[in-house]
């Protein structure tokens, strides 16, 4: 039978990027990876659900054949996204479904020979959208396409996403994520850090990794060289 074509395009290729999570594996004992990696998701099991994730073994760690295949099977039973792999033989990625980032560092550094890095996406210039209410637990805030004001509390529990900055004039316990469609310049700022978790672009912070000192005081999160950091305010 006989398929007309359509008039219109068929399909549109686009720039945007979606960030990356490298799961760096320290060890060959996947069941001991996977222990670890369940006390992690069960800080903030919506925030890694879906994520896409590189497999990188670190060096002097192989990584192949049934210990490969467990992994990556591991990782989708618990709602991960293992994509892509990097450091190991496109073939071994390949017989674990995964695809292959050969220059994992110069992928992400623009440095890769005859590379041009992509600029950071920015969130659309539009209006910032403004909370006056309590987040309460279960509550998801997205600001599409710029910044999220939060003037009122935001409860553990409760998640606040921003493709620009955000800013909790009040005590933050939720999680916040900013720059959600890979904006790195994006800022969060609150009164009361007590986050549960804070992202900017990907690269995130969970509670038991912000420093005690912050726990509590007017806080800005930042990306400096990739790497995300906190400071008071």
């Amino acid at each position: 039978m006989a398929v007309n074509a359509p008039a219109g395009a068929a399909f549109d290729l686009k720039g945007r990027m979606a960030p990356f999570t490298v799961l760096q594996v320290r060890t060959a004992d996947v069941d001991a990876v996977l222990a670890q990696l369940d006390a992690r998701l069960a800080q903030a099991p919506d925030f890694f659900a879906g994520m896409p994730l590189v497999v990188a073994p670190a060096e002097a760690v192989s990584l192949e054949g049934a210990s490969l295949d467990a992994l990556v099977t591991g990782l989708r039973e618990r709602s991960l996204l293992p994509v892509a792999a990097s450091g190991l033989p496109a073939e071994t990625a390949a017989v674990a479904g995964l695809g292959l980032i050969r220059n994992l560092e110069a992928a992400r550094s623009g440095s890769a020979e005859g590379g041009r890095r992509e600029a950071p996406a920015k969130a659309a210039a539009g209006a910032a959208r403004l909370v006056t209410q309590p987040v309460r637990s279960g509550q998801q805030v997205y600001a599409r396409g710029g910044d999220l004001v939060v003037t009122a509390p935001v409860s553990a529990g409760a998640e606040l996403m921003a493709d620009g900055h955000i800013h909790v004039y009040d005590t933050l316990r939720g999680r916040a994520l900013a720059g959600v469609q890979g904006d790195e310049n994006a800022r969060i700022f609150c009164r009361s850090l007590k986050a549960e978790l804070i992202a900017i672009a990907g690269q995130y912070r969970l509670s038991d990794q912000i420093d005690a000192e912050l726990r509590g005081a007017a806080a800005m999160a930042s990306l400096r060289d990739g790497e995300l950091e906190l400071n008071a305010l």
